[in-house]
C-alpha cells in the first residue's frame, strides 16, 4: 500500500506561494497549476477577485483520496498571459477546456467557486470527461447580480478603478457590503490571512490589480446568459453548496436553477455562510463535498505520473 503523506493547511499555503508545479502551455499563456495528491483527478477553479491559493484550506483534506489539481486563471496569480490574449467568463472556459486537453485528464471533477462556477459550468459544456461538479455559490442563470454589475461598471474607467482600490484599501469600506461583508460570515475574516494573501497583493501591485480588474471590465452578461443552455449539455451531477446569507447570488434562485442541469443536481446549505463559504467554513463544505466526490469518481485509477504529494 502505498503511503500518502498528510499535507497541512501551512505546506500546501507555502506551496502557492513557491513556483507552480507545473506550467501548462494553452493558446494564450502559460497556465501556472499546482498538483497535490493521488486518486481520482479534481479540478479547482477559483472566482473573482482571487486567485488558486483560495483553496489552501480544501487541498490538504481532498489530497488524502483525490488528485487535486489548482489553477491560476489567465492574468492572475502565476499565470503567465500573453497582452491582447483573450480574458473573461467564455474565455476562461475555452482556456480551462484547452488546459484539461494539454494536462491529459481523462475522466475528472470539478469544484468550482463564484465565477470559477460559471467558468467550469461553460468548460463542461458536452464534456463526457466529467464525472461530477461541485459548485460553491456562483453565478445564476437569468438573473445579473446588481452588486457584481457595479463592480463591472467600476472596472471599466480609470476613476472607477481607483475608486475600488482605495475601497480595498479602506479597512470599514473592505469590511462593508459593498466589497468583502458579503463574503463572509465575518467581516473581520478579510483582514487575516485571506487578506495577507489576496488583497495585499492587489493593493501593493499594480499588475495584481489589474489582472483582476481586467477580468471584472471584460465580464460579458452574454456569457452569463449562455449557463441555462450549458447546463442542458452538462451530463455530470452537480452538487451545490450554498452559503444561505450570500446577498450576490441568492439561495432561493439557487435552487430554482437546479431543475435546469440535465445530470440531475441538489444543494446543500452551510447555516449563516455567504459567498466564499470554502474560506471561512471549510469544513462544513468539504463535508458535504467529499462524500459527492467519492461517490462520482468511485474506481478511478490513479494517473501513473500523479505524484504522493507536492509541497
Amino acid at each position: 500500500m502505498v503511503h500518502i503523506p498528510q499535507l497541512t493547511e501551512a505546506e500546501v499555503t507555502r506551496a502557492f506561494t513557491g513556483a507552480p508545479h507545473r506550467m501548462v502551455a494553452v493558446p494564450g499563456g502559460r497556465i501556472a497549476t499546482y498538483v497535490f495528491g493521488r486518486g481520482p483527478d479534481v479540478v479547482l477553479v477559483h472566482g473573482w477577485p482571487l486567485t488558486g491559493i483560495t483553496f489552501r484550506r480544501l487541498v490538504p483534506r481532498l489530497a488524502r483520496s483525490f488528485t487535486v489539481h489548482v489553477i491560476d486563471l489567465p492574468g492572475v496569480g502565476q499565470t503567465s498571459w500573453d497582452p491582447g490574449a483573450p480574458i473573461g467568463i467564455a474565455a476562461h472556459a475555452a482556456t480551462v477546456r484547452a488546459w484539461v486537453d494539454a494536462h491529459g485528464l481523462e475522466r475528472f471533477a470539478y469544484l468550482a467557486n463564484d465565477s470559477g462556477g460559471a467558468i467550469a459550468r461553460l468548460a463542461a459544456r458536452g464534456d463526457r470527461r466529467v464525472a461530477g461538479m461541485v459548485l460553491g455559490d456562483t453565478e445564476l442563470p437569468g438573473r445579473h447580480s446588481p452588486l457584481v454589475a457595479a463592480f463591472v461598471a467600476a472596472s471599466r474607467t480609470r476613476l472607477g478603478r481607483q475608486a475600488l482600490m482605495a475601497a480595498m484599501g479602506s479597512a470599514t469600506l473592505r469590511r462593508s457590503r459593498l466589497l468583502f461583508g458579503g463574503c463572509f460570515t465575518d467581516p473581520a475574516y478579510v483582514d487575516g490571512e485571506f487578506g495577507e494573501l489576496l488583497v495585499r497583493p492587489m493593493l501593493e501591485s499594480t499588475e495584481a490589480a489589474r489582472g483582476q480588474l481586467d477580468f471584472a471590465a471584460a465580464l460579458d452578461p452574454r456569457d452569463l446568459d449562455e449557463l441555462a443552455a450549458a447546463h442542458r449539455e452538462i451530463a455530470a451531477e452537480v452538487l451545490c453548496i450554498w452559503g444561505p446569507d450570500d446577498p450576490f447570488f441568492p439561495i432561493r434562485h439557487a435552487r430554482a436553477m437546479l431543475p435546469s442541469f440535465a445530470g440531475g443536481a441538489t444543494l446543500v446549505e452551510i447555516p449563516r455562510a455567504k459567498l466564499y463559504a470554502h474560506e471561512d467554513h471549510p469544513d462544513a463544505f468539504l463535508d458535504h463535498a467529499v462524500p459527492f466526490l467519492e461517490r462520482v469518481l468511485p474506481g478511478v485509477p490513479a494517473r501513473a505520473d500523479a505524484p504522493v504529494a507536492r509541497a
